[in-house]
């Protein structure tokens, strides 16, 4: 995926090799145990920003569709996933919940959506890996309709001179790779403060997963 990071939604291409095989096997196995680790850990928060919501809901970088339980049944959803494996798997659960849904292939950076067209737009752990995050929330506030919401939760950069820091700079190069291009390190929250929001209202919390910490959780208001 070119733009926003996704949970692996399948085995993707099959290797010849065996070992080649077998590492890629642990690696999506790895991955899958983190992410089922991070959602128990961030669901209530998660229930709580998204529970609300209404009208036309953008959600850049949905991944396989977990948070679409989260919703209000009566939304009117757009997804925004580059990665295309993980279309089929969005389909099913919004069928199982009986969602309807508008899922676009697009990039975080052009955001396939008219301007001031959502009441909201939602990033789950999707901008650690944006190459232009900064072009991306400034998409955001192009779709967004004046009042609108940006609901975002996010893993950033330890604070400057911790040891957690030093150790997320240098492992960056091995986790991008492990992790679909997700930095451990990105510095998030200054992007969205100087996006242009007319507000911005956060919390930091941290759950215990290696590498990718503190969190934030939070709304900004165009």
């Amino acid at each position: 995926m070119d733009d926003a990071r996704v949970p692996a939604c399948g085995t993707g291409r099959e290797h010849t090799a065996n070992l080649r095989g077998w590492r890629a096997r642990l690696r999506l196995w790895a991955l899958a145990r983190l992410d089922d680790h991070c959602e128990r850990a961030v669901a209530e928060r998660k229930r709580a920003l998204m529970g609300s919501l209404h009208g036309r809901i953008l959600e850049i970088g949905p991944g396989p569709g977990v948070n679409l339980g989260y919703y209000p049944p009566d939304i009117d959803w757009v997804g925004i996933e580059s990665n295309l494996s993980c279309h089929p798997i969005i389909r099913a659960e919004a069928e199982r919940r009986g969602m309807r849904i508008d899922l676009r292939a697009a990039s975080a950076s052009g955001l396939d959506a008219e301007d001031s067209s959502m009441d909201a737009v939602v990033t789950m752990f999707a901008l650690c890996t944006v190459p232009d995050p900064a072009k991306t929330l400034g998409e955001v506030l192009r779709i967004l309709r004046p009042g609108g919401k940006f609901i975002f939760m996010e893993h950033v950069a330890a604070p400057a001179g911790t040891a957690l820091r030093l150790v997320q700079r240098a492992s960056r190069p091995y986790w991008v790779r492990f992790a679909d291009g997700c930095l451990p390190d990105a510095d998030t929250l200054p992007l969205i403060q100087a996006a242009g929001f007319s507000r911005v209202n956060y919390e930091a919390f941290s759950i215990p997963v290696p590498l990718i910490s503190p969190h934030l959780a939070g709304l900004a208001m165009r």
